[in-house]
């Protein structure tokens, strides 16, 4: 596996199996074992992390699982959700490459940064942040991307090989994928925010649609309408509009 990059992967840490990537990840950095754009993946993580807190599963040497060290020291603490829209775009360009056209319009990021092909989970991401003063010191971008799996435990997840019918190869499809990481990660150091944010906007799921949430332990029907730039999501509910953390909403069924 040879990514066309500078630095992303250029370090490549290959595992059998591991509980956690991002975890493997952090140890090295603390051990000063981790140049930026240093990569970890594993054929088979046995105790993922997602979002939440929730547990990422996927099928053993059928799935990309990996995290990659950066060290954005240009962001302060206040920009880290600039990083969650680059690495979701990111994703969203390496399935874009993968899907084609047919892809195009059902791909989207649903918020904060999970990859969905209409109503499933194609991948989802977890991006540790570790600060000094206020600004970010280095961070552990973990990603999961379902590729070859043909069965999930839940209906809402699915793979490029059950969109598709193909099988992938997991070396070229990784190396794919860290290239579009860099190429979002060099267009975040260069300072192009405002193309970051518009292209995260056209991108999100649900984006300007009624759709269900759980606010306040209550369904409520909501439009979402924009980001802030903190990362919580601005929706519409009842003619006012709110602001809410990744632990202050959820999304519920489809409004019919």
């Amino acid at each position: 596996m040879s990514p066309d990059t500078l630095f992303t992967g250029q370090q490549l840490i290959w595992l059998p199996a591991c509980p956690s990537t991002n975890s493997v990840a952090q140890q090295l950095q603390r051990e000063n074992r981790a140049s930026e754009g240093c990569t970890v993946i594993t054929g088979h993580q046995t105790a993922g992390r997602g979002q939440r807190g929730n547990q990422w599963e996927a099928a053993a040497n059928e799935n990309l699982t990996l995290s990659v060290v950066w060290q954005p020291t240009f962001l302060v603490a206040t920009e880290q959700f600039l990083l969650s829209q680059a690495v979701a775009l990111a994703a969203l360009d390496w399935a874009r490459r993968w899907l084609g056209a047919s892809g195009e319009d059902s791909l989207r990021v649903k918020w904060p940064n999970d990859l969905y092909v209409g109503n499933q989970k194609l991948g989802g991401i977890l991006i540790e942040n570790t600060l000094s003063g206020a600004k970010i010191q280095y961070s552990i971008v973990g990603i999961g991307l379902n590729v070859n799996q043909q069965s999930f435990a839940v209906p809402t997840a699915t793979s490029l090989s059950l969109l598709t019918g193909r099988q992938y190869d997991l070396a070229t499809t990784a190396a794919r994928l860290l290239e579009c990481l860099e190429a979002r990660y060099l267009q975040l150091r260069a300072g192009r925010v405002g193309q970051l944010r518009r292209d995260y906007l056209a991108a999100l799921y649900r984006y300007q649609q009624p759709h269900q949430f759980l606010v306040d332990g209550q369904a409520t029907t909501g439009e979402i309408v924009g980001v802030e730039d903190d990362g919580r999501l601005a929706v519409r509910l009842s003619g006012e509009v709110r602001r809410f953390g990744v632990q202050e909403i959820r999304y519920l069924g489809e409004v019919t």
